[in-house]
């Protein structure tokens, strides 16, 4: 679609006499995100975000409108949504527009520029916060069909077995995985890729948006907690959550915000679990694109990390970092 032909179909779905600087942001693998500015009848511009679904099937915008509502009624940061469908014809898939939020997604320019020092020592107290808060909505804002997804280490399993190639470093974490479950059952709302890239942060007030609900599910809490401190999350850092700080800061500040004690061990148990799920999804990534599914030099590039979490995964399983 033609750029002009799509600031005409989005200043209809705003009702704005016109719609101006639309530009595309980003190439994500799930979404394409472009930015604009609309023009309302009383003459005053606002600038906004626009996300679109690549593949209609895998998304449900409108849910994902409703959790981010909900989760800003609940005190988590989120961008303001104006509007959501899931008609894919009308923008080339299913689609969000929301206020644009001032702030850095990057997470290398996070945790390096030192326009954010002061950002970076608020970031564990917010994160623990704002995970505190999306930990209390309520389970039936997931939507119908995903409330109980298959087990996690059955699902990679299957995953590793439908690759058809070797990964014993996977299958080693697997089995370190059953052997070492917790037995805590607590399951909650869960945000599902809570990390430094999926937020944006301004240099003086921190955290002002999380972003990216669309895998949010029922799930255990440590399993968000955990997430945000993977080493690819990091980017380099090296404090334990998001390479800024120890992770006991991080549970400290979700205790004291009502979300209960969090073990280390079922985060560190987490840790593993996410270190496998993210380094087969490497795999699965990679193999998108030489299948031509999509050929994508981003998919290529995220491939070729796998072998980077088959290493952090044996190192995990060898010491107690955490």
């Amino acid at each position: 679609m033609r750029v002009e032909d799509m600031s005409a179909r989005i200043a209809d779905v705003l009702d704005a006499p016109e719609v101006e600087h639309l530009a595309i942001l980003s190439g994500g693998a799930s979404r394409e995100t472009w930015s604009f500015v609309a023009r309302g009848r009383d003459g005053a511009r606002q600038r906004y975000i626009l996300q679109i679904a690549r593949r209609v099937k895998d998304h449900d915008s409108v849910s994902e409108a409703a959790i981010m509502t909900a989760a800003a009624s609940a005190g988590v940061p989120v961008a303001r949504i104006v509007r959501s469908s899931n008609d894919g014809e009308f923008l080339g898939g299913r689609f969000m527009i929301a206020e644009f939020v001032e702030g850095e997604t990057l997470g290398p320019r996070i945790l390096r520029d030192p326009a954010f020092a002061d950002a970076r020592r608020a970031l564990p107290g917010q994160f623990g916060r704002a995970l505190a808060a999306i930990h209390t909505l309520p389970v039936s804002l997931i939507p119908r069909g995903s409330e109980a997804g298959e087990d996690i280490l059955d699902q990679m399993r299957r995953e590793l077995d439908e690759l058809g190639e070797p990964h014993p470093a996977f299958e080693v974490g697997i089995r370190w995985l059953a052997d070492h479950r917790p037995e805590n059952a607590i399951r909650k709302f869960v945000h599902g890729d809570f990390r430094l890239g999926n937020v944006i942060v301004h240099p003086e007030e921190g955290l002002v948006a999380v972003l990216d609900w669309e895998l949010s599910r029922i799930g255990a809490p440590a399993e968000d907690i955990a997430w945000v401190c993977l080493k690819p999350w990091r980017f380099g850092g090296a404090g334990y959550v998001a390479g800024i700080a120890p992770l006991r800061e991080l549970l400290n500040a979700y205790e004291d915000a009502g979300g209960g004690r969090v073990a280390v061990e079922d985060v560190r148990w987490w840790v593993i679990c996410g270190t496998v799920r993210w380094g087969i999804g490497c795999v699965i990534q990679a193999r998108a694109h030489l299948d031509g599914e999509r050929v994508s030099h981003e998919l290529a590039a995220i491939g070729r990390r796998a072998c980077e979490n088959e290493y952090d995964l044996l190192r995990l399983i060898g010491s107690n970092e955490a």
